[in-house]
C-alpha cells in the first residue's frame, strides 16, 4: 500500500531539501514530535534517529533508518513502531519554475483490515499536517537553512 502527499513552496530546492532534512528543524513541522533522542543523526546512508511521537496522548518511540540521501533530489528511509508495520518513506524535491514541488510518500505492508484502514488514514493525516506546517514555516519566512 502507497500513501502520497505533495505540495509546492515558495523556496527553492536547495533551501527547501536543506532545511526538511536539518534534525534541528523538525520540531518546527513534524506533527506529534516529542523529542529527538541523544546521538541521533541523519546525514548519510546507515544513519540512525530515534525519536519519541506522541500518540493516543502517550509516548511511542519510532526509530528511522537513512537508506538513500542525494541532496538536493531525494530522501529514502525505513522506520519501525511499536504496533504499526514497517514503513518505507521517500522524499523527493524537484524543481517547479523555481519553487520547490515536494512530495512524500510511505509504503508498507498491511496486515489487515486495520492497517488497510486506520494506518493508511494516520498516515495521510500525518503527510499532510506536515505539508501544512511547512507551507507556514517557508510562507512565513522563517526559513533559516
Amino acid at each position: 500500500m502507497r500513501v502520497e502527499a505533495e505540495h509546492r513552496f515558495p523556496v527553492s530546492v536547495p533551501d527547501g531539501f536543506e532545511y526538511i532534512t536539518d534534525q534541528a528543524n523538525w520540531p518546527e513541522y513534524w506533527p506529534n514530535l516529542v523529542r529527538i533522542e541523544p546521538g541521533s543523526r541523519w546525514s548519510e546512508p546507515g544513519d540512525v534517529t530515534r525519536m519519541a511521537l506522541r500518540v493516543l496522548r502517550r509516548e511511542v518511540e519510532m526509530t528511522m533508518t537513512l537508506g538513500r540521501f542525494d541532496p538536493p533530489r531525494l530522501v529514502e528511509y525505513t522506520s519501525t513502531q511499536a504496533g504499526l508495520p514497517d514503513l518505507r518513506h521517500e522524499r523527493h524535491f524537484e524543481d517547479a519554475d523555481g519553487e520547490l514541488h515536494y512530495r512524500a510518500a510511505v509504503e508498507f505492508e498491511p496486515r489487515g483490515l486495520y492497517d488497510r484502514f486506520i494506518v493508511r488514514r494516520a498516515i495521510a493525516r500525518a503527510l499532510h499536517a506536515t505539508l501544512a506546517k511547512l507551507d507556514a514555516v517557508f510562507r512565513g519566512g522563517n526559513l533559516n537553512p
